[in-house]
């Protein structure tokens, strides 16, 4: 609860509910501790942890690597771990150094991050997408001496770009170890020495991991992560999908951001599960070959991902051959707004009737709110779910600051052990997000019901005005979703001479359908939703600009939507 202001509270089924002098439900909720049955914040470090799972499960799988053909039981899997973090400390590598990967996912991936994590080393995650500018911006801002790499990906050629970053004033680069090279075949098969003195003075607050964001209004900003960030909201999260050592977790979201390596290697690890790598990206055909193969019990996805795996598993039965998928159970749905329908289609299609979905943000390493096995199903399809344990939520006023009563709409600020240190060498950037209280604000819009079910309703940089009306793009899409021609939708604001703005849709229309015009959306609206939501505009495309992670670069949209319109 906030420092300057103290508020009574009302238990719930989920923790806790803020109450205001006058008994009106404030949308201030506060998760379950210890004391309401959550299990205890774990206070090690990622290394530590991994050490127990491997004494409690050694021949278990830790790694089933579908595409490159190669798996490995946790005790196989910490051997190649040690053997690099002995081949860290004779270069010389320390603790805090920055060490980079530039990698789609691959097996070798996880060796290095929990190599650095057993030593301390701070882990920077680069964008496999990335360009030469952004690759030596983020090198040199974060001082990173060593990185890992792939050869290339699609057209660009890592070798040629990490020499050249290597040569800019201020760069730190000092080594970079290919995968598949002979450096990499010798860290592999190295002596493991004794790295106890170096891991001594570790501590579950010192930082880990670098995370950057997107950089889509400027440039990338470096999420700084701790042991204990990412550690406990892995174990929560696989709490909640409850998760255990028989479970088989398919990964196919980029390790890089903080769904794979959090949600996919941290609630994965910390339960002694198994990781299913698919293919190096996302393919819908190589995710549900390994579901198959492997036969995985819970599958990640975000909305797109899980649409074209729906689409390929129907194409598959046409052709008389149906995926066997029936050992799948549960898996999450996160990374962008998360349609109902695709929810419902999922659960019914995949059979997984656990599928949970996962709110958060990079900055809160990443989850907050989550679904739970044993909601209402109407609450898993339609909301983010409940407050994560032992963290704490408010939706405030975005004028002025107050806290809103539930069911009112207001910016979602999260507080509590996920909240990152701060953004790497940037206090200016932090001081925008972060205030004195802790309390992290994600420029995220919701509403919470008197249940304490999250609803998020849009983004505040979204967010269009129309002839002086404030209208959310997620609110016209989740109601597009349901036109049976629609596959997918994006809605953004285009300027307008008369309102200022004017919503334009565009839209995936499904397999079989040749267009579908404003008019007839406009028809397909009439009494469902207000007339002034309705798009003034529609335009068909096959796909959307996205980011390496999955997400829609709405910005982009914003950009190309003159030329689209005829107007440039």
């Amino acid at each position: 609860m906030s420092s300057t202001i103290q508020l009574e509270t009302r238990r719930t089924s989920y923790g806790s509910v803020a109450v205001a002098p006058d008994g009106t439900q404030l949308s201030h909720v506060i998760g379950t501790g210890v004391s309401e049955g959550a299990a205890p914040i774990r206070e090690e470090t990622l290394g530590q942890m991994l050490r127990s799972v491997v004494e409690r499960h050694p021949s278990r799988d830790c790694i089933v690597d579908v595409y490159a053909d190669v798996s490995f039981t946790y005790e196989r899997f910490y051997n190649r771990v040690l053997r690099l973090a002995s081949a860290f400390i004779r270069k010389g590598y320390r603790k805090g150094d920055r060490i980079g990967i530039w990698s789609t996912n691959r097996w070798e991936w996880l060796v290095v991050q929990w190599a650095c994590h057993h030593l301390g080393l701070i882990l920077v995650n680069i964008n496999p997408a990335y360009r030469q500018f952004e690759l030596n911006y983020v090198l040199e801002k974060a001082g990173v001496k060593m990185v890992f790499a792939a050869q290339r990906f699609k057209d660009s050629d890592y070798r040629t770009m990490l020499n050249e970053a290597a040569k800019q004033r201020g760069s730190q680069l000092n080594r970079v170890i290919y995968f598949g090279s002979p450096d990499w075949y010798d860290a592999m098969h190295g002596e493991i020495d004794d790295l106890s003195d170096y891991t001594a003075d570790l501590h579950p607050d010192d930082p880990v991991n670098i995370q950057l964001t997107s950089g889509t209004t400027g440039f990338p900003k470096g999420a700084t992560l701790t042991h204990r960030n990412i550690l406990n909201n892995g174990f929560f999260i696989g709490e909640l999908l409850e998760y255990d050592e028989t479970d088989r977790v398919c990964t196919p979201v980029p390790f890089f951001h903080c769904f794979g390596m959090v949600i996919g290697t941290m609630a994965t690890f910390t339960h002694g599960a198994c990781m299913i790598i698919p293919a190096p990206s996302f393919k819908p055909r190589e995710t549900l070959k390994a579901v198959q193969v492997a036969k995985a019990t819970s599958l990640y996805g975000v909305p797109t991902m899980f649409l074209k795996a729906l689409e390929e598993a129907e194409d598959h039965v046409e052709y008389g051959s149906p995926y066997q998928l029936s050992t799948l159970r549960t898996g999450v749905m996160a990374g962008t707004s998360c349609p109902s329908k695709t929810m419902r289609d999922v659960m019914e299609t995949f059979n997984m009737s656990g599928i949970s979905i996962c709110y958060g943000m990079t900055e809160l390493s990443p989850v907050s709110f989550q679904t739970r096995q044993d909601d209402p199903l109407d609450k898993r399809v339609n909301t983010v779910g409940q407050i994560m344990p032992h963290l704490e939520a408010k939706l405030v006023d975005e004028a002025t600051g107050e806290t809103v009563p539930f069911g009112e709409q207001g910016e979602i600020l999260v507080r509590g052990y996920a909240v990152m240190k701060g953004y790497w060498e940037h206090e200016e950037k932090t001081a925008e997000v972060l205030d004195a209280d802790g309390w992290m604000r994600t420029g995220d819009l919701g509403v919470l019901d008197e249940d304490g079910y999250l609803s998020v309703t849009g983004r505040i940089k979204d967010m269009l005005i129309r002839g002086g009306e404030n209208i959310y793009p997620r609110e016209i899409e989740e109601f597009l979703f349901t036109h049976p021609d629609v596959l997918d939708v994006q809605v953004i604001g285009v300027p307008d001479d008369k309102y200022g703005e004017e919503i334009m849709a565009w839209i995936i229309l499904k397999d079989g359908v040749d267009d579908l015009t404003t008019e007839e959306i406009v028809e397909f609206g009439q009494g469902k939703i207000s007339r002034q939501k309705l798009p003034r505009y529609v335009h068909i495309v096959d796909s959307y600009p996205m980011t390496v992670s999955g997400k829609v670069r709405k910005v982009e949209l914003r950009e190309m939507a003159p030329k689209a319109l005829g107007w440039v």
